[in-house]
């Protein structure tokens, strides 16, 4: 049995869970509606403030897709109550992001100014000029979109240079020795 699947999900109060006969799930809450089809072979039952995920069979692709649906469920319930969040660094000289409009600008040493103009459903912060916000509520599109971000320039073994998550770790390389 999966242990992820197996565990039930809380629906707090304020969120509102229905799934249709064809396994689309809607999640609405105060920041907003999810909506995601899952996969028709998984069973989705909603009784007394809770989620509960099955599965028809030991088979291994019924094993994958319990564990998965639940922590889509979980993650779908969580985003509406509270959303998500990733933070971006900017190292290195001359590097820097400001928001105009709902546009973020970046300057990341090219000859131009890159411009990223927000999806639906994501916004940006830049608490200072080396740091980006990208939040909200569908976890998978944040994590796209900071992916999207971080894409413009890499952050480089040697001197650390580039976009990095606040909570990554770059692993540093000696350069070359004269002789």
């Amino acid at each position: 049995m999966s242990r992820i699947g197996r565990l039930p999900v809380v629906i707090p109060n304020g969120v509102t869970v229905a799934v249709t006969p064809d396994n689309v799930v809607t999640v609405k809450g105060s920041k907003g509606q999810l909506v995601k089809t899952m996969h028709k072979d998984i069973k989705i039952v909603v009784e007394d403030n809770n989620v509960i995920v099955s599965r028809p069979s030991e088979d291994k692709n019924h094993r994958a897709l319990h564990g998965l649906t639940r922590a889509l469920i979980h993650n779908m319930v969580t985003g509406v109550t509270e959303g998500f969040s990733k933070t971006l660094e900017l190292v290195g000289v001359g590097y820097r992001a400001q928001l105009k409009g709902s546009k973020l600008v970046l300057s990341l040493g090219y000859s131009h100014p890159v411009e990223i103009d927000a999806v639906e459903g994501i916004n940006f912060e830049t608490p200072d000029a080396n740091k980006i916000t990208v939040k909200g509520i569908d976890k998978e599109l944040v994590g796209s979109v900071a992916a999207d971000i971080r894409k413009w320039r890499k952050p480089e073994p040697y001197k650390g240079k580039g976009i990095k998550y606040t909570d990554e770790h770059i692993r540093r390389k000696e350069g070359k020795t004269g002789k």
